[in-house]
């Protein structure tokens, strides 16, 4: 069977590589892949947050593909797949008993193509919901999907642009004066919210129709295709809920200063829209960090998975173990307090930590908090502070963002310090968040265990994992990890960890365990 000749193949070329990169579940994982394309039945595997980072999997899962006799897909980011093509692949195909064609793009090459084909998420999902792109029955391999959500919610929103107003009014020329004047009530309407972080708003009942009145003086056969789609979407909406409850989101974003506004809409619920592409082959899905289930139940449920092989490999024990500073009297984020002891406190981690090598990364989730954390440092320590920037000096002190940390991190040196403001829950403010709390709400389900932690649990492990390699200290400067019942779970979710009960010099000159608490 294939299994049997992927793990002898993939277990003499383990053993022929000097210093190759350990991890104790390659076999494992590749008679899992392969397993899955004999039998055509899909699997969900997650390799662990540190493994995720490293990237250490791919060996197993490029192994199981070159080797099988049949096409195979790779779904992967292009910097991922440019590590496939210029590391993983050329090391396999020197040893193992495999001579499949390489092909990368945006859709199948051709009916006869029986080899490897390397595309992105956005061609793959595009090809899914708006052709015929690849050929269904095709075995494929989804790597990196903690962000599957967000591929699927990005190709599936549909925008108007400031721009698109101009071609509606030369679309439809006898309706420019409606038109004119729907986007001055529209605009006058939406700058009346105020001023949130994002500067994006779930739309209003009155927004709704306004919109609504314009589309009905149109003519919908002249529509240029953006507002054609937009419309297309904008009817299937339920009349009698509120825009919050509705099962899309409709909302906007504005440019203060320039005066303008986009409008956007996606679905709410992707599990009816994507339960019918699992069907059409089977895939392997592989993730970091999804959820502390094997079985994944709410990420199953979010994306229309059901019958479904779950695996999930165990962290290296203490081989990855951090140094958890978590303080108990810090006040709560929600009260006015909190600033100006988060502030002390990130001083005292820096000035304590100012004569360690390597670099001390500070997460804030807070936009005027991180730049009046920058300010501060800045003052004090100079250049070597930097925010949201990737040119660093050697001990340097970065200030960052979530999303952007997640998006630099593997080509950031990993922290020996890493001071976290608050837990990463998603913000109300945003309206992609809101709305699906409403949805949660509306139906009487606890929408902060449902959806607000276990997305700040996969944000927090992921973002902690380049510190597993360095065996750092991580300072969780978010008092609720104490006060809270949900704290349990956050400090179980970053096991293997030692807490550490005081600050001191020595921590990060000395990690002996002398040090730890």
């Amino acid at each position: 069977m294939i299994e049997a000749e992927v793990h002898l193949s993939l277990h003499n070329f383990l053993r022929s590589q000097a210093g190759f990169p350990s991890w104790p579940h390659h076999l494992t994982m590749a008679r899992l892949v392969a397993r899955a394309l004999r039998l055509e039945r899909s699997a969900l595997i997650q390799v662990g947050a540190v493994c995720g980072y490293q990237g250490r999997y791919r060996t197993s899962f490029v192994a199981s593909a070159l080797m099988w006799h049949g096409p195979v897909i790779i779904v992967a980011q292009e910097t991922v797949q440019q590590l496939l093509l210029r590391v993983e692949i050329p090391r396999l195909q020197q040893w193992l008993p495999a001579n499949k064609p390489i092909r990368t793009g945006d859709a199948w090459p051709d009916a006869q193509f029986q080899g490897l084909l390397l595309t992105s998420p956005e061609a793959w999902l595009k090809g899914q919901f708006d052709g015929d792109r690849f050929p269904q029955g095709i075995p494929t391999i989804i790597d990196g999907v903690d962000d599957l959500e967000d591929w699927v919610r990005h190709q599936l929103t549909q925008e108007i642009q400031p721009h698109d107003w101009d071609q509606l009014m030369l679309a439809c020329p006898h309706q420019a004066e409606a038109i004119r004047e729907a986007r001055i009530q529209l605009t006058h309407e939406l700058f009346q919210h105020p001023a949130n972080p994002y500067e994006c708003y779930l739309m209003s009942g009155t927004e709704i129709d306004l919109l609504s009145r314009l589309y009905s003086t149109l003519d919908l056969g002249n529509l240029p295709d953006r507002w054609k789609n937009f419309w297309q979407q904008f009817q299937t909406r339920d009349e009698n809920l509120s825009p919050s409850a509705s099962p899309a989101l409709f909302w906007a974003t504005i440019a203060r200063r320039q005066g303008l506004f986009s409008l956007h809409y996606a679905p709410m619920e992707l599990g009816k829209i994507l339960s019918p592409i699992w069907q059409r082959q089977p895939v392997v899905l592989i993730g970091s960090a999804i959820e502390p289930e094997t079985e994944a139940p709410l990420f199953r449920q979010r994306l229309g998975l059901d019958d479904i092989t779950c695996l999930k490999f165990s962290c290296e024990s203490q081989a990855e173990a951090i140094q958890l500073y978590v303080p108990y009297k810090l006040p709560l984020p929600n009260t006015p307090e909190f600033q100006a002891a988060f502030i002390h406190k990130v001083r005292t981690l820096v000035c304590l930590s100012a004569t360690a090598p390597g670099l001390t990364l500070i997460l804030v989730g807070d936009v005027p908090l991180k730049s009046q954390v920058g300010a501060i440092l800045a003052s004090e320590f100079g250049s070597r502070v930097q925010v949201e920037k990737t040119c660093l000096d050697e001990n340097g002190i970065l200030i960052s963002g979530w999303e952007f940390w997640r998006e630099h991190q593997r080509v950031l040196p990993a922290p020996q310090l890493l001071i976290i403001a608050t837990l990463p829950l998603p913000s109300l403010e945003n309206p992609l968040v809101a709305g699906r709390v409403a949805r949660y709400k509306r139906s009487h389900q606890d929408w902060f265990r449902l959806y607000l932690l276990p997305a700040a649990l996969n944000e927090l492990q992921r973002a902690i994992a380049p510190v597993r390699e360095s065996q750092g200290i991580v300072a969780l400067l978010d008092s609720r990890v104490v006060n809270r019942s949900y704290g349990a779970q956050i400090l179980a979710a970053l096991s293997p960890l030692a807490r550490i009960n005081y600050l001191d010099p020595s921590l990060f000159s000395n990690t002996d365990e002398e040090n730890l608490a």
